[in-house]
């Protein structure tokens, strides 16, 4: 056999790494106009630039100099060089022998059907329930009329990131990504080989540049929100107040509240999109007199 032949990842994290980078193609990777090359696969300060990490930390790492990365950069590793369930599992492994090595199983998220009722009886206020990883699980019809505009509204972090959308509905959407990506990576420092967080981090990766420099960076606290500046398509803009609740029977969810101060421009904007999107109540005809 040639010298294709991968190497055996029993064999440590700098050369489990090489051989992943040499079996990734710069045009697979999304590189352009990276020509013809010596090598197979990528160069070391492509994964680098691609993992938001500095060529020297990621050469420590290819060298098995650096011995306790981060779970947030292996995470942007794994992204960059789009590493599988099996291989991502390998990468900790290897990265962090003497951790604990139980994979997470994934975890279905579930709404208590009195959270439903408490946040669909709000016709007046914009909300809806988060998981862990800010996909949206419940919302109520005032939040569905708001995020109208967006063309998939799963996930906050993939709206934010992946949907044209975004910019023309946030005021200040940098600000929003800055949150939403803290967000994500206290979540991740807290259960770093969550597979639907690192499923969300491999695609956002992958499909946005924005996300992984922000993903590289090291937040020492989470923004607050305090008021979203937004722009509606029908209604026009709205400065809402943003509050994150925790919700302590189910952890990991939050409870998000939209609220516009009484008696404002907001306010008023909210009860016009409340009532344009408000069902039709079917006319009810008078009986038919008899003669």
């Amino acid at each position: 056999m040639g010298n294709n032949a991968h190497p055996d990842p029993v064999g440590g994290l700098g050369q489990f790494l090489r051989s992943r980078r040499e079996r990734l193609s710069p045009t697979a990777a999304g590189l352009s106009g990276a020509g013809r090359r010596r090598v197979p696969g990528l160069r070391r300060d492509e994964v680098a630039t691609l993992a938001g990490v500095s060529l020297s930390y990621y050469s420590r790492l290819e060298q098995s100099r650096e011995v306790s990365p981060s779970p947030r950069v292996l995470e942007a590793i794994a992204s960059a060089l789009q590493l599988g369930d099996e291989d991502r599992g390998e990468l900790f492994r290897l990265a962090r022998p003497s951790a604990r090595r139980t994979k997470s199983p994934v975890q279905v998220e579930r709404v208590r059907p009195h959270l439903r009722l408490l946040i669909e009886s709000w016709t007046r206020t914009p909300a809806f329930i988060v998981g862990h990883a800010q996909d949206l699980l419940a919302t109520n019809a005032l939040a569905d009329a708001l995020y109208r505009d967006f063309a998939q509204r799963d996930n906050v972090l993939r709206m934010l990131f992946l949907d044209p959308a975004a910019k023309a509905f946030h005021r200040n959407p940098e600000r929003a990504r800055h949150r939403a990506v803290a967000d994500l990576q206290q979540a991740a420092a807290s259960t770093p080989e969550d597979p639907r967080i690192l499923e969300l981090v491999g695609e956002l990766s992958v499909r946005g540049g924005e996300f992984r420099s922000l993903w590289a960076r090291e937040y020492t606290r989470i923004p607050p929100y305090d008021h979203n500046q937004v722009c509606h398509s029908v209604v026009g803009d709205l400065e809402l107040r943003h509050e994150a609740l925790n919700i302590r029977s189910a952890p990991g969810q939050q409870l998000i509240i939209l609220q516009a101060e009484p008696g404002s421009p907001s306010a008023d904007g909210l009860a016009l999109l409340g009532s344009l999107s408000a069902p039709e109540v079917p006319h009810q005809q008078s009986p038919a007199h008899g003669g």
